[in-house]
């Protein structure tokens, strides 16, 4: 796993997830070295970099073009992407020109998340997992019940990492970076 603080980061982007959170995805995605990965809503490009470890193809997209170019100085600096497209687009805009999809990681879906889940559903292969990441009860309650209309069986994960600082008197815990966790394989 990548260091958390090794990340070239933005004030205007957000990321990168956190590495413990970066880890728990990739177990989650059961992703294989045959697998193309789409990441959608990249931000600084932590997921991005993983999964272009272990994966066969990745393509990040971003409405932001500062997180596109963020995302493409981390994975300069990491010495990876040789297997990664960046697209600056809409997510669902793009991603209604990618087929063939074995993983689609959602972390970002600018209020279109039920619109991007369709276009995923279509997409994803028939042993295809979604994986949904979500900070608002909002976007958890929304992704739950979509992928649920469309025929998968959700299961959710609420993950609080925290990480100490030892003081003079005691142990500090300061959580961070508190997310849901969804995920999903197609039937």
């Amino acid at each position: 796993m990548l260091d958390d603080k090794d990340f070239i980061k933005s004030c205007d982007v957000p990321g990168p997830t956190k590495e413990a959170i970066r880890a728990i995805i990739l177990y989650k995605s059961e992703v294989t070295s045959s697998d193309r990965v789409v990441d959608c809503g990249c931000g600084t490009g932590g997921i991005t970099c993983e999964f272009s470890q272990c994966a066969r193809e990745v393509i990040s997209i971003d409405t932001n073009l500062e997180a596109i170019e963020v995302t493409k100085s981390n994975l300069k600096k990491f010495g990876l992407g040789d297997n990664v497209t960046l697209i600056n687009d809409d997510g669902a805009n793009a991603l209604s020109n990618i087929d063939d999809i074995d993983i689609a990681v959602v972390g970002g879906s600018g209020r279109q998340l039920k619109n991007i889940l369709d276009i995923v559903d279509e997409k994803l292969n028939s042993q295809g997992r979604i994986i949904i990441t979500a900070i608002l009860v909002d976007t958890k309650v929304e992704a739950i019940n979509k992928l649920k209309d469309l025929g998968y069986n959700p299961k959710i994960m609420e993950v609080n990492v925290s990480n100490g600082r030892v003081l003079d008197r005691g142990i500090l815990m300061i959580s961070e970076n508190p997310i849901a966790i969804i995920t999903a394989k197609k039937r």
